[in-house]
């Protein structure tokens, strides 16, 4: 069974955002008979009413594994985010079956992108629906980004993928095709929505991220020059953070 990983506010100013933070929990349970899937970026409303500490972006980690194994899980992340998590932050965690991510929590994590939600709105939610909702440090506010980015992540639509198998390790050249055979890239696209050619030849550069498309892993490229010895190239980064 396929189940969410919901993280926030795990970082101080001085610290490792909670992104690096997901990358490295997940590698942590990433053994048999859990399969590690994907990591996602959910950005979350700015406002000076919210006390984040960067972007307020929160985190979720999306796995394969049997039910039996969801005990051992959580009590894991539970110990590893209060063991590893910066000083001073506000740790919340969540975990949830994709399947049970409901209407009422995808709802609550749109919600999050546009106005301000309480610990109590997000605690109160997570009773209600059977969803796992636990404060883990400090005043435990993170609970309202780690339930937003379940919920997000499981509307298929949000979100930018900060790892995924094989895209950190992509620099150059490569045909259409050989990522999708080689990573977990599942769709590319151009910025207007046209799906390139299998034979299509994309300069991916340093900074690969693909974003979350109906509900799918979706690179976005734009048209090379046409002095280039490729065809593409990956959309700028302004392009991705609208995501």
């Amino acid at each position: 069974m396929k189940y969410l990983i919901g993280i926030d506010d795990t970082d101080n100013l001085e610290s490792r955002g909670t992104g690096f933070r997901a990358r490295e929990l997940a590698q942590h349970i990433a053994r048999e008979p859990l399969t590690l899937i994907s990591i996602t970026r959910h950005q979350l409303f700015v406002d000076e009413r919210i006390p984040y500490t960067a972007q307020n972006s929160s985190a979720c980690i999306l796995v394969d594994m049997p039910a039996e194994q969801l005990e051992d899980l959580t009590a894991f992340c539970r110990y590893y985010l209060e063991r590893e998590s910066a000083s001073g932050s506000d740790v919340g965690l969540c975990i949830a079956p994709f399947p049970a991510v409901d209407a009422t929590v995808q709802v609550f994590g749109q919600d999050a992108k546009e106005e301000v939600l309480t610990k109590a709105a997000a605690l109160h939610l997570a009773e209600n629906t059977g969803v796992y909702l636990e404060e883990l440090r400090g005043d435990g506010g993170g609970v309202i980004g780690a339930l937003a980015a379940v919920g997000l992540r499981a509307t298929g639509h949000d979100g930018r993928f900060i790892w995924l198998p094989g895209i950190r390790e992509l620099e150059g050249i490569y045909t259409a095709k050989t990522l999708y055979n080689d990573t977990g890239i599942e769709k590319i696209l151009t910025t207007s929505e046209e799906a390139v050619l299998d034979s299509a030849r994309i300069n991916v550069g340093p900074w690969v991220r693909p974003i979350l498309k109906d509900g799918a892993a979706t690179l976005l490229v734009v048209e090379a020059n046409t002095d280039e010895k490729y065809d593409w190239n990956i959309a700028p980064k302004e392009v991705y953070k609208r995501y």
